[in-house]
């Protein structure tokens, strides 16, 4: 396949989401059923592969090495100094799970929020991804305790809401929205469970992709050894939504477009 195109994303926007599964092929081969996606190779290393959504690069697949490492959908924010960022994230009282580190052509770290929602952020040229030009194959949530509250966090992270050019932050009666370039490219919600034993309902940021057939997707999700139900998600998710329990665990959601 031609090489991805590189660009450096915006400042505090996210650029890029990731799995990381425990057996590579077969997560694959899951996607690939579920989600009628192609796979190229990533310039990370074997370990790694570019899922492409009609020749658009739409997420990051990789193959975790540590047995109890639990198999997840991550989300990435741009950033101009990844030693920076891990020390504001460190300074606000989350929590500086990996990195900063060297990482293909760029420096990546990953973290947890104070309520426990894990994201990651990186500092480089990244593929140029579909979201950033308009085309929202993917959606980032957070669900988390107190949406106003993760959102102080997350602007003094990543610099949202500062000129120029960066973020912008608007808030609404229950909700929280992230834009970059007049483009919506993350909610916050509040109404999460952070001790609740149902992972569904603890915070994390949920990784949600369009489909061409939602319902299609979430029965061949099933048929591949994944699991799928209604989504849980707030008030204004569209119908036909499904959240999606991959063979491995990993959680995301997804609709039909």
């Amino acid at each position: 396949m031609p090489a991805l195109e590189r660009t450096v994303p915006v400042a505090g926007a996210p650029c890029w989401v990731s799995l990381m599964s425990r057996d590579l092929r077969a997560a694959q081969s899951f996607y690939s059923a579920v989600m009628d996606w192609t796979f190229g190779p990533s310039a990370l290393g074997s370990d790694f592969s570019v899922a492409l959504a009609h020749g658009e690069p739409v997420a990051g697949i990789g193959c975790c090495r540590g047995a109890g490492d639990p198999a997840v959908w991550t989300p990435y924010f741009a950033v101009r100094d990844a030693d920076e960022t891990a020390g504001r994230i460190r300074e606000r009282g989350a929590t500086l799970a990996v990195g900063p580190r060297a990482l293909g052509e760029g420096r990546a770290g990953i973290a947890a929020d104070r309520d426990g929602a894990v994201f990651g952020f990186w500092e480089g040229p990244a593929p140029t991804w579909p979201v950033e030009r308009g085309r929202a194959l993917v959606r980032l949530d957070l669900r988390t305790r107190d949406a106003f509250d993760a959102a102080i966090f997350y602007a003094e992270v990543f610099g949202w809401a500062r000129p120029p050019g960066g973020c912008t932050v608007d808030y609404a009666q229950d909700h929280v929205i992230v834009q970059a370039g007049g483009r919506t490219v993350a909610t916050l919600y509040g109404g999460s469970d952070e001790t609740g034993p149902d992972p569904r309902v603890r915070p994390r940021w949920n990784v949600h992709f369009r489909v061409r057939d939602g319902e299609r997707a979430a029965a061949a999700a099933t048929a591949a050894g994944g699991e799928s139900s209604p989504s849980p998600s707030p008030a204004g998710t569209p119908a036909g939504t499904f959240l999606i329990r991959d063979p491995d665990g990993a959680l995301f959601t997804l609709t039909g477009a």
